[in-house]
C-alpha cells in the first residue's frame, strides 16, 4: 500500500489522523500513524492521493497532501521507539521537570538503561542523597547554562 505525508496544524498530529481514519467513506484509507517525534505531519495509507485529498475536505487540522509517496525507508526512524536515556551522561546536570524535585537541578551519578532510570543528586541540598527517577523526567542542561 502506497504511504502519504499530510500536513497538519502543529499539536493537532493524532487529532487529524484520527479524524482521516473515522471520516474516511470511500473505505480508501486504510491507516493513519502521528510519530510523536514528527511534528506538524502525519502517515496516512491510501490507495492514492486523491482518496485522501476528498477526506480532507471535511477535517479542519490538515491542510494538505505532500505530492509524492514516502517510502517506509523514510518514516522507519519515526517508528523505532528511542531510549529515555539517550544522550545522557554520568556527571551530566539536568533539571527534574516532574514529582517532588520539580524544578531543581542535579548531577547524575548513575545510568540504568535497561530500565530507563537516572540516579541523581540534587545541588540544593545540604546532604546528598541519591535520588532515582525516570529518564522522561529530566532535561538535560548545557553546563553554560548553570554556571
Amino acid at each position: 500500500m502506497p504511504l502519504y505525508a499530510v500536513q497538519t496544524k502543529k499539536s493537532y498530529e493524532q487529532t487529524a489522523a484520527d479524524m482521516i481514519t473515522n471520516n474516511d467513506t470511500s473505505g480508501d484509507v486504510y491507516a493513519a500513524l502521528s510519530p510523536e517525534s514528527m511534528i506538524s505531519y502525519i502517515i496516512v495509507e491510501a490507495d492514492n492521493e486523491h482518496a485522501i485529498e476528498n477526506t480532507l475536505d471535511d477535517i479542519p487540522h490538515a491542510r494538505k497532501v505532500l505530492p509524492s509517496e514516502t517510502s517506509m525507508a523514510e518514516i522507519e526512524q519515526f517508528l523505532t521507539p528511542t531510549s529515555d536515556v539517550k544522550g545522557v551522561s554520568e556527571g551530566a546536570v539536568v533539571e527534574l521537570t516532574d514529582g517532588p524535585f520539580q524544578g531543581d537541578k542535579a548531577k547524575v551519578t548513575k545510568i540504568a538503561e535497561s530500565s530507563e532510570r537516572v540516579t541523581v543528586e540534587l545541588y540544593e541540598s545540604t546532604v546528598p542523597i541519591p535520588v532515582e527517577v525516570r529518564g522522561d523526567q529530566i532535561r538535560v542542561l548545557d553546563q553554560d547554562e548553570w554556571e
